[in-house]
């Protein structure tokens, strides 16, 4: 099963995203394993993401690039 994650992953990443930098490698593995997670449920997926965005302050767009802004804690809590 491990195999199959990584595989997953390396594909994914290289795939669509055609590399990742490592200073938003965490956020691409937290979509990945959001993804992974509920890839069996479509729509519990869809509605666990509205939850998760629904409940979440909007991070700016110069708090992301600048590398000020850090994910909230507590994000996976819905």
């Amino acid at each position: 099963m491990i195999h199959i994650v990584f595989g997953n992953l390396d594909a994914w990443l290289l795939g669509i995203h055609h590399g990742v930098s490592p200073k938003h490698l965490q956020a691409y593995l937290n979509e990945f394993v959001f993804r992974f997670n509920h890839r069996f449920w479509p729509m519990v997926a869809f509605r666990s993401a509205l939850a998760i965005a629904s409940k979440q302050k909007a991070p700016t767009y110069d708090g992301l690039y600048d590398g000020t802004w850090t994910h909230p804690s507590g994000w996976m809590d819905v």
